[in-house]
């Protein structure tokens, strides 16, 4: 399929690297991801595979969400770590769980081990918006990286290039399931803001909009 081959392609730098471990939500994105990862290893040698849960608990619906990830990874026969983690007090409860999320995967890779994020291209386009509103100067204007250390070993982002529409199509084609995270549809947060009212726009004026936009931050 056209995303396995793009992830054969983009993650060739890393086919030596230890061992591969995916962030896992068990959200769309990070679903598809470890599908396609799983559908790969079955057609090329790639380094063992396995998964992070990170679990916050910051709403009670989230306390299902391991055992649907455990249900994923067992049917996929892949490893799961389940990490529980406290989110620090702070003026921004999102930038608190991620700061939490981020470190307790640093914790966790070995050297020279690459985490696998599946951040797209419409999370990268978002990335920029929120930014430049910030006033970043040229390197944070550079969003997210398709790869950079953490821990003793990598980061790396093998979706920016791709859409989210392309991913729900996958999961549909496969017949996947996925968490929706209720949290998602708030307002109060300001990614979640950019994506539901001011992306929208956007398209409907340009439809290419997030595909320039991360060609955007991929010059800056």
């Amino acid at each position: 399929m056209a995303l396995e081959s793009h992830l054969l392609s983009v993650l060739k730098p890393w086919l030596d690297a230890p061992a591969w471990r995916v962030a896992f939500s068990g959200g769309l994105d990070s679903t598809v991801l470890l599908d396609a990862l799983v559908r790969l290893g079955r057609l090329h040698r790639l380094p063992p595979l396995g998964a992070i849960h990170v679990h916050h608990g910051l709403q009670p619906v989230a306390d299902g969400w391991p055992a649907h990830c455990e249900r994923i990874c067992e049917r996929l026969g892949i490893g799961l770590e389940i990490v529980p983690v406290q989110v620090a007090a702070g003026a921004s409860v999102e930038r608190q769980a991620r700061v939490a999320r981020y470190r307790a995967f640093a914790d966790r890779l070995g050297a020279g081990e690459v985490l696998l994020m599946a951040q797209h291209r419409d999370d990268q386009a978002e990335t920029l918006l929120f930014r430049l509103l910030r006033g970043a100067g040229v390197r944070g204007l550079g969003a997210m990286r398709i790869s950079r250390e953490l821990g003793q070993g990598k980061l790396v982002r093998p979706l920016l290039a791709i859409d989210r529409a392309e991913l729900e199509s996958y999961a549909r084609a496969q017949r996947l399931e996925w968490i929706e995270d209720p949290s998602n549809a708030s307002l109060e947060h300001a990614r979640n803001y950019l994506r539901h009212q001011v992306m929208p726009v956007l398209k409907r004026r340009w439809p290419s909009a997030s595909l320039s936009m991360a060609r955007t931050a991929a010059h800056l």
